[in-house]
């Protein structure tokens, strides 16, 4: 029987990224994600459901995610599920089941100040626009690469 394990995921992050080093020296960093999901119940009401994920980046990977992302930064992770487990200091078991990244994209617009920002956010409020009124364009505009989606 075939096997696979593999996650595509676009959200925000929760929190900062937090930097470690193992005793190797090798960079980890832990990403808080939350990633939305709107649908209608059975009486077509509109429902929103949030999924709260820690996604683990490792080596040059997690130090750049430290570098340009912040709390609200909008990223694609591509990665697998990886379960882990633990006793804690009073004997409980543990476990969860987390994100090991193969692949982080950075979805904000760079700013000079060397951090990620939500685009439709920024697009707003240089054009005047009232927060949550999605940006548009005219078909005549032309794309800038600030437009377009980055990653490292």
């Amino acid at each position: 029987m075939a096997n696979l394990n593999k996650v595509f995921l676009i959200g925000n992050l929760t929190r900062d990224p937090e930097l470690r080093y193992t005793p190797a020296g090798v960079a980890v960093a832990n990403l808080g994600l939350a990633v939305n999901r709107r649908f209608r119940d059975k009486s077509g009401e509109l429902k929103e459901d949030v999924c709260f994920l820690t996604v683990t980046v490792w080596d040059k990977q997690a130090e750049a995610c430290c570098q340009y992302l912040k709390k609200g930064s909008p990223v694609f992770v591509e990665g697998v599920l990886q379960s882990r487990s633990w006793e804690t200091t009073d004997g409980q078991k543990r476990s969860t089941i987390d994100v090991r990244a193969e692949r982080v994209q950075f979805l904000g617009k760079f700013t000079p100040s060397g951090k990620a920002e939500d685009p439709l956010a920024a697009a707003a409020e240089a054009e005047g626009v009232a927060e949550g009124t999605p940006a548009t364009t005219t078909a005549n505009e032309a794309a800038s690469p600030d437009d377009v989606a980055w990653d490292e």
